[in-house]
Protein backbone atom coordinates (compact mmCIF):
# COMPACT_ATOMS: atom_id res chain seq x y z
CA UNK A 1 0.00 0.00 0.00
CA UNK A 2 1.20 3.51 -0.79
CA UNK A 3 -0.08 7.02 -0.09
CA UNK A 4 1.27 10.56 0.00
CA UNK A 5 1.19 12.97 2.93
CA UNK A 6 2.45 16.45 2.11
CA UNK A 7 5.64 15.73 0.13
CA UNK A 8 6.29 12.28 1.62
CA UNK A 9 5.37 8.99 -0.01
CA UNK A 10 4.40 6.47 2.68
CA UNK A 11 4.66 2.77 1.90
CA UNK A 12 3.32 -0.10 3.98
CA UNK A 13 5.27 -3.30 3.30
CA UNK A 14 5.42 -6.74 4.86
CA UNK A 15 8.91 -8.16 5.06
CA UNK A 16 12.38 -7.95 6.55
CA UNK A 17 13.56 -4.39 7.20
CA UNK A 18 17.15 -5.58 6.74
CA UNK A 19 16.44 -6.10 3.02
CA UNK A 20 15.38 -2.51 2.34
CA UNK A 21 17.52 -0.42 0.00
CA UNK A 22 16.93 2.96 1.69
CA UNK A 23 19.14 5.66 3.15
CA UNK A 24 18.40 4.45 6.70
CA UNK A 25 16.58 1.72 8.53
CA UNK A 26 15.35 2.31 12.06
CA UNK A 27 16.20 0.00 14.93
CA UNK A 28 13.62 -0.26 17.72
CA UNK A 29 16.30 0.23 20.37
CA UNK A 30 16.62 0.25 24.11
CA UNK A 31 18.32 3.34 25.51
CA UNK A 32 21.58 1.45 26.21
CA UNK A 33 21.64 0.52 22.50
CA UNK A 34 22.33 -3.18 23.11
CA UNK A 35 21.16 -5.23 20.14
CA UNK A 36 19.80 -8.51 21.48
CA UNK A 37 16.49 -9.75 20.12
CA UNK A 38 13.71 -8.63 17.82
CA UNK A 39 14.48 -6.06 15.13
CA UNK A 40 17.77 -5.13 16.81
CA UNK A 41 18.97 -8.74 16.84
CA UNK A 42 18.03 -9.20 13.18
CA UNK A 43 19.90 -6.02 12.19
CA UNK A 44 22.99 -7.14 14.12
CA UNK A 45 22.90 -10.65 12.61
CA UNK A 46 22.45 -9.39 9.05
CA UNK A 47 24.56 -6.23 9.17
CA UNK A 48 27.33 -7.29 11.52
CA UNK A 49 28.44 -6.71 15.11
CA UNK A 50 30.10 -3.41 14.18
CA UNK A 51 26.66 -1.78 14.14
CA UNK A 52 26.11 -2.64 17.81
CA UNK A 53 29.67 -1.63 18.73
CA UNK A 54 29.17 1.82 17.15
CA UNK A 55 25.76 2.21 18.80
CA UNK A 56 26.91 1.28 22.31
CA UNK A 57 29.78 3.77 22.01
CA UNK A 58 27.14 6.51 21.57
CA UNK A 59 24.97 5.43 24.51
CA UNK A 60 23.25 5.34 26.76
CA UNK A 61 20.80 7.92 25.41
CA UNK A 62 17.52 9.23 26.82
CA UNK A 63 14.42 7.23 25.93
CA UNK A 64 12.78 8.94 22.97
CA UNK A 65 16.10 10.03 21.40
CA UNK A 66 18.02 8.56 18.44
CA UNK A 67 21.58 8.06 17.21
CA UNK A 68 22.88 6.95 13.81
CA UNK A 69 25.52 4.39 12.94
CA UNK A 70 26.80 2.84 9.76
CA UNK A 71 24.79 -0.09 8.43
CA UNK A 72 27.52 -2.68 8.09
CA UNK A 73 26.75 -5.12 5.28
CA UNK A 74 23.09 -4.05 4.93
CA UNK A 75 21.80 -2.31 1.78
CA UNK A 76 20.92 0.80 3.82
CA UNK A 77 23.58 3.43 4.40
CA UNK A 78 22.70 4.08 8.07
CA UNK A 79 20.94 2.52 11.01
CA UNK A 80 19.06 5.01 13.16
CA UNK A 81 18.69 3.60 16.66
CA UNK A 82 15.49 5.05 18.13
CA UNK A 83 15.32 4.43 21.89
CA UNK A 84 11.72 3.40 22.36
CA UNK A 85 12.32 1.65 25.73
CA UNK A 86 14.71 1.29 28.63
CA UNK A 87 16.40 -1.87 29.92
CA UNK A 88 13.03 -2.95 31.35
CA UNK A 89 11.77 -3.23 27.73
CA UNK A 90 8.58 -1.32 28.64
CA UNK A 91 7.24 1.34 26.29
CA UNK A 92 4.20 3.58 25.91
CA UNK A 93 2.57 5.95 23.42
CA UNK A 94 4.70 8.96 24.37
CA UNK A 95 7.96 7.03 24.04
CA UNK A 96 6.94 5.74 20.61
CA UNK A 97 5.91 9.22 19.45
CA UNK A 98 9.15 10.83 20.67
CA UNK A 99 11.36 8.05 19.24
CA UNK A 100 9.63 8.29 15.84
CA UNK A 101 9.98 12.07 15.69
CA UNK A 102 13.59 11.85 16.83
CA UNK A 103 14.45 9.35 14.07
CA UNK A 104 12.76 11.56 11.45
CA UNK A 105 14.61 14.64 12.72
CA UNK A 106 17.94 12.81 12.68
CA UNK A 107 17.24 11.68 9.10
CA UNK A 108 16.79 15.34 8.16
CA UNK A 109 20.02 16.29 9.91
CA UNK A 110 21.79 13.62 7.85
CA UNK A 111 20.04 14.95 4.68
CA UNK A 112 18.47 11.57 3.97
CA UNK A 113 15.72 11.00 1.41
CA UNK A 114 14.38 7.58 2.44
CA UNK A 115 13.86 5.78 5.73
CA UNK A 116 12.29 2.47 6.78
CA UNK A 117 10.67 1.93 10.18
CA UNK A 118 9.52 -1.21 11.96
CA UNK A 119 6.44 -1.03 14.20
CA UNK A 120 8.28 0.53 17.17
CA UNK A 121 7.66 -1.06 20.55
CA UNK A 122 5.28 -3.77 19.35
CA UNK A 123 7.67 -6.72 19.61
CA UNK A 124 9.39 -7.17 22.96
CA UNK A 125 7.72 -3.92 24.11
CA UNK A 126 4.29 -5.50 23.66
CA UNK A 127 2.60 -2.28 22.50
CA UNK A 128 -0.67 -2.69 20.51
CA UNK A 129 -0.17 -2.59 16.72
CA UNK A 130 -3.18 -0.38 15.87
CA UNK A 131 -2.21 2.26 18.42
CA UNK A 132 1.43 2.15 17.28
CA UNK A 133 0.32 2.66 13.68
CA UNK A 134 -1.77 5.73 14.63
CA UNK A 135 1.07 7.25 16.64
CA UNK A 136 3.71 6.68 13.98
CA UNK A 137 1.47 7.91 11.15
CA UNK A 138 0.71 11.10 13.08
CA UNK A 139 4.41 11.63 13.80
CA UNK A 140 5.19 11.40 10.08
CA UNK A 141 2.37 13.86 9.31
CA UNK A 142 3.61 16.30 11.96
CA UNK A 143 7.17 16.01 10.69
CA UNK A 144 6.19 16.42 7.02
CA UNK A 145 4.22 19.60 7.73
CA UNK A 146 7.35 21.37 8.98
CA UNK A 147 9.43 20.58 5.90
CA UNK A 148 11.80 17.65 5.48
CA UNK A 149 14.53 16.20 3.29
CA UNK A 150 12.67 12.88 3.32
CA UNK A 151 10.67 11.92 0.26
CA UNK A 152 9.90 8.31 1.26
CA UNK A 153 8.94 6.75 4.59
CA UNK A 154 8.42 3.00 4.64
CA UNK A 155 6.79 0.99 7.38
CA UNK A 156 8.32 -2.46 6.95
CA UNK A 157 6.31 -4.81 9.07
CA UNK A 158 6.92 -8.32 10.28
CA UNK A 159 3.83 -10.41 9.60
CA UNK A 160 0.42 -9.91 8.12
CA UNK A 161 -1.21 -8.72 11.37
CA UNK A 162 1.21 -5.80 11.62
CA UNK A 163 0.84 -4.92 7.93
CA UNK A 164 -2.96 -5.08 8.17
CA UNK A 165 -2.99 -2.84 11.27
CA UNK A 166 -0.88 -0.16 9.56
CA UNK A 167 -2.95 -0.39 6.36
CA UNK A 168 -6.20 0.03 8.34
CA UNK A 169 -4.87 3.13 10.04
CA UNK A 170 -3.60 4.67 6.81
CA UNK A 171 -6.87 3.95 5.00
CA UNK A 172 -9.00 5.37 7.81
CA UNK A 173 -7.21 8.72 8.12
Amino acid sequence: METTIDSITIRILEGDICDRDVDAIVNAANNHLWMGGGVAGAIKRRGGALIEKEAIAKGPIPIGESVATTAGSLKAKHVIHAAVMGPDLATDADKIRRATLSALTLADQLRLHSIAFPALGTGVGGFPLDECARIMRQAVCDHASSGTTLSTVEFVLFGRDARDAFERVLESE
